[in-house]
């Protein structure tokens, strides 16, 4: 069985700021055990809604650049910042693709 946590391994080696693995790891987390949907579709909205559960904002609307979160603040000077245009632009869609590859393949 494909396990939608499964998209989250490896690691991206780019980050936004330094809450952003904080986020990564935390929605597959909260992922955990759940099987991948079957289309891609299903699996991006999956992803949309545990980052806005995970974050507490809608990476879709959100202006802000950047939203500090205190539970990803682990030291350093963007502890605790998530940068949703990082997200937007190449952390989800790596998910996004790398759920694409699996279910065509």
């Amino acid at each position: 069985m494909r396990l939608v946590t499964d998209l989250f391994d490896p690691e991206p080696v780019r980050w936004g700021l330094r809450g952003d693995p904080w986020v990564w790891r935390a929605m597959c987390e909260q992922l955990t055990g759940l099987a991948l949907p079957p289309s891609v579709g299903e699996v991006e909205r999956l992803l949309l809604a545990t980052f806005d559960r995970v974050v507490a904002v809608d990476l879709a609307t959100e202006p802000a650049p950047w939203v500090f979160r205190e539970e990803f603040a682990h030291g350093g000077m963007s502890s605790g910042s998530v940068h949703m245009e990082m997200w937007r632009a190449e952390l989800l869609p790596t998910l996004v693709d790398r759920a694409r590859s699996r279910l065509d393949g």
